[in-house]
């Protein structure tokens, strides 16, 4: 970056202490909210059994994937002027990690990962309910379980919901040899297989990026730093492979006795994953409502991007919960957070997280229909007051104030009709402009200064953005938009704010951290895709301008599942179609699906496959490799808050 055009010296690359005006927020929450209510750290304390030290898991290699050593700064009570005090009570009680008894017979692991891995011991083995991001933590949740109720086989493995963090560990609970013999039932909702791969593969490699700012992974853990992620800690940085399930659950009341123990289960689509479901366990009077009734206010639309939830849905879901199993369940337990006992305690939550939603919900649509826009909106919904007291539904992960942009963008779109937003400039053009109009740099960041002075970081961030686009390398912008990214995160009670703001300041004063290429897509995880799915995947890495004028045929034939394919190229959109071939074709490959498996793991290569006889092919196979020159190859880091720095055709 060149010098500062106003003349000043570069921006320390250091944290700030958090102004006047964030310490003056804190306060008036601090009289706000009831601190002195300590249900939930009794709660979150309750049934430990051990533990593994700062709950450090460590890869074969040495890498740490897991440790909440590095958060020892939360041992302090009060909270330090660098944390919203309601964050800070949140990301405290984060910090319960171990081994837990439910009650006897249920136990959890939570701690050891962002999410809980729960344990249903059964006539002769354990279920295993959602294992964790990591194999390496899942195996470790699985030691520690072990430890303290002696070893058993497993059962069966159940994914309640399509997310990572809840399924990507499993090769660390089902061993090559159990998943070989397939004995052992993996359960999970209808569509699974598909919300799994749409989610978090296809859109893959932009989720991962904005998920960096949503998570703070490459925040400095400290006061000044990341500190939570509402949910819990962080997100484990392990090996994560999608195993298939073997039984899917496809409606509300259907029912499985496994190992002895009948399960009861509601389905719940579109509410906090596309693919979900809740159960109740008679034996033992627990019910599991996933991740849709967690200690916090949860995401409508997480900040990593995702199909807009239904919160009407999600209100329905939880009252048809509480019709089921009212009164009926004497303990709670999600695959967030830490359980809840008593009946009446139970249904008390699960009623206002009904009407948290619900509230959310209608309000949003009564104001739209008012004419509000989703900003409008925003600053204009308020909570009742019996919502707004319960720490349950406190905005740590989600957040009243972008759940409700969430629910207009899922009725109306992106679009708020007036026709200044059909058609904005773009960032750097729109910046340019607004700088021009401000009187230039200098003139603009002397106003920004003086209402930074005042607290007005609002206002200050959206202009300085503009000047930061319009000139990435003038310092001085560059200074005073992390500064006040930082006040604004600091005075964040959403874990999500807090970090995208630290992130956002830190990026401008650092610039893209260095992280190695992305590897190959897991073996494992290609293994478990349907062979229309890779070429969806494959689709949406063809570079259209680079496809102008080409047409490809190519015929497929996999001898292991019995599928054919055809794959074309034509007007720059590349289709497939199941069950058939072309005479037309430019080739045509007969190979074992295995095989495409290793070579889009890298390991090996196509040339390679075809020496060792692993795939035939008649016609001219190099049409295969101009159709794969024509593949975009997708950067780990692209620029955020600042402009992009290369040009994408």
């Amino acid at each position: 970056m060149s010098t500062s055009a106003t003349g000043e010296a570069p921006a320390k690359e250091t944290p700030k202490a958090a102004s006047h005006a964030v310490i003056a927020q804190h306060e008036s929450m601090l009289k706000a909210l009831p601190f002195g209510d300590t249900a939930d750290f009794d709660d979150a304390a309750r049934g430990f059994l051990g533990t593994i030290e700062n709950a450090k898991i460590t890869s074969s290699q040495g890498r740490v994937v897991w440790s909440l050593e590095p958060y020892g700064f939360m041992s302090e009570a009060v909270a330090p002027a660098t944390v919203n005090p309601s964050l800070w009570r949140q990301a405290r009680l984060n910090m319960h990690h171990g081994l837990f008894e439910v009650v006897p017979g249920v136990y959890q692991v939570r701690g050891l990962d962002i999410a809980n891995m729960t344990l249903i011991e059964g006539d002769s083995g354990v279920i295993v309910v959602d294992t964790l991001t990591s194999i390496e933590g899942a195996r470790a949740a699985m030691e520690l379980y072990f430890k303290h109720r002696g070893r058993r086989p497993v059962a069966a493995v159940i994914f309640t919901h399509t997310h990572t963090d809840h399924w990507g560990g499993a090769r660390g609970v089902l061993t090559d040899d159990v998943l070989a013999g397939g004995k052992v039932p993996i359960i999970a909702p209808n569509l699974f297989m598909e919300h799994a791969v749409s989610e978090n593969i296809i859109a893959g490699p932009a989720m991962l990026r904005r998920a960096q700012y949503q998570f703070g992974p490459f925040l400095a853990k400290g006061p000044r730093g990341q500190v939570d992620c509402g949910l819990g800690k962080s997100m484990a940085a392990g090996s994560v492979a999608l195993v298939r399930p073997t039984d899917l659950i496809m409606e509300t009341g259907d029912k499985r006795t496994i190992d002895g123990v009948a399960f009861e289960f509601q389905m719940a689509p579109n509410s906090e994953a596309p693919a979900e479901m809740h159960f109740y366990i008679p034996r033992y009077k627990v019910l599991n409502l996933a991740e849709n009734c967690t200690h916090n206010f949860h995401n409508l639309l997480p900040f990593r991007g995702a199909d807009v939830r239904d919160a009407l849905a999600w209100s329905k879901y939880l009252d048809e919960a509480l019709s089921l199993w009212g009164g009926k369940a004497e303990a709670m337990c999600g695959q967030h957070h830490w359980p809840v006992w008593g009946r009446e305690r139970i249904d008390t939550m699960i009623r206002q997280q009904r009407d948290l939603y619900k509230f959310a919900h209608d309000q949003t649509i009564r104001l739209m229909n008012h004419g509000l826009t989703a900003a409008e909106i925003a600053e204009t919904i308020r909570l009742p007051n019996s919502l707004e007291g319960a720490w349950h539904g406190r905005g740590y992960y989600g957040h009243i104030r972008h759940n409700v942009k969430a629910i207009y963008q899922k009725y109306l779109g992106w679009y708020d009709a007036n026709p200044v937003n059909l058609d904005p400039l773009p960032p750097v053009e729109a910046g340019k402009k607004y700088v021009e109009y401000m009187g230039g740099a200098d003139a603009l960041l002397a106003r920004a200064r003086a209402d930074f002075a005042k607290g007005e970081f609002r206002f200050v961030a959206q202009a300085v953005s503009h000047l930061v686009f319009a000139d990435p390398d003038n310092q001085a912008a560059r200074a005073l938009l992390a500064d006040t990214f930082e006040q604004l995160g600091y005075a964040a009670e959403s874990s999500t704010w807090r970090n995208a703001y630290l992130f956002g300041a830190q990026e401008l004063r650092q610039g893209l951290p260095k992280a190695p290429p992305r590897p190959p897509m897991p073996r494992e995880t290609l293994a478990a895709l349907r062979t229309s799915q890779l070429w969806d995947v494959l689709g949406v890495r063809l570079n259209g301008p680079k496809a102008e004028g080409k047409h490809i045929v190519l015929n497929w034939t996999f001898s292991d599942t019995n599928e054919s394919f055809v794959l074309t190229l034509e007007n720059c959109a590349l289709t497939y179609r199941e069950g058939t071939k072309s005479e037309a074709a430019d080739a045509s490959f007969t190979l074992a699906r295995a095989t495409l498996d290793e070579v889009i793991a890298k390991q090996t290569s196509f040339p390679e496959a075809v020496a060792a006889g692993k795939i035939a092919f008649t016609g001219n196979a190099m049409r295969l490799a101009e159709l794969m020159a024509l593949m975009d190859e997708f950067p780990r880091m692209f620029e955020i808050v600042e402009p992009k720095r290369t040009v994408v055709t």
